[in-house]
């Protein structure tokens, strides 16, 4: 084999091997960002799902207090009504 021979080889087959590899590693690249920003964005949400848990949860305790206060003061007004006939008849 001449020096043309061994050129045009390489040439023909050595270029796309290394633009295989060049691509290979360009989208190796890619795909490491994409599953690093995959990873923050479930961050992100377990964080803004963690909010609003909390908040659901501290509305339920708001509306547990409120209708117990409320019902609280239903039974007194109730029971002085009761009174009330009680010492009318």
């Amino acid at each position: 084999m001449d020096w043309s021979n061994i050129t045009e080889v390489i040439t023909n087959q050595g270029f796309p091997i290394a633009l295989s590899i060049l691509l290979i590693f360009r989208i190796d690249k890619f795909m490491q960002e994409l599953i690093s920003t995959q990873k923050e964005g479930y961050q992100q949400i377990f964080k803004q799902v963690s909010i609003v848990q909390r908040t659901l949860t501290e509305l339920n305790q708001q509306n547990r207090d409120y209708y117990t206060l409320f019902c609280s003061e239903i039974q007194r007004e109730l029971a002085s009504i009761k009174a009330r006939t009680r010492e009318a008849s």
